[in-house]
């Protein structure tokens, strides 16, 4: 993973661009927390920004959440382009966790400059060593993953100054 992220980042740098992670590593006890998030009554907090045209259930039967996920296996990341020489986050349509058509590669209502941004992402990720998420502009999978059948449930800490200062 820190291999193919580095040659992205390069391939990235090369054009102007930088690499923003939202989400690498998820520990299997997340995702499982997360599915029974998805099992409770709705309470409205989160709909709008993620989930505004469907059910919290149907993410899981629409493709956006995978109860066994590629970020368990370590395999996994969510990410963006940002501008090197301004830190502006580079358009792309859509909220990064909108779980809506919007999102999907080839998405229409996007504009093409927000289209080519998501192709641009697209081309520096795959000859980077990634697949791409038909369902998620921002989510990337190694195509070559060393631990395929494995869903990894170790903690991460809970704070960077934890593991800074050696105390875990």
């Amino acid at each position: 993973m820190c291999a193919a992220l580095e040659k992205a980042r390069e391939s990235a740098a090369s054009h102007g661009f930088g690499l923003l992670l939202w989400d690498g590593y998820r520990p299997q006890r997340a995702v499982d927390n997360f599915m029974r998030w998805a099992a409770q009554p709705e309470d409205g907090l989160t709909k709008s920004r993620h989930y505004p045209n469907i059910n919290r259930a149907e993410m899981f039967e629409k493709g956006y959440v995978a109860a066994r996920s590629g970020h368990s296996r370590g395999s996994a990341v969510d990410l963006t382009l940002f501008q090197l020489e301004t830190g502006a986050l580079v358009p792309m349509g859509g909220g990064h966790d909108l779980m809506d058509v919007v999102s999907h590669h080839g998405a229409e209502g996007i504009t093409r400059a927000e289209t080519e941004n998501r192709q641009h992402l697209c081309s520096i990720m795959e000859t980077s060593g990634f697949n791409s998420y038909d369902r998620e502009w921002w989510h990337y999978s190694l195509k070559h993953e060393p631990y395929p059948d494995t869903y990894f449930d170790f903690p991460i800490a809970k704070e960077i100054s934890e593991v800074v200062d050696g105390v875990s």
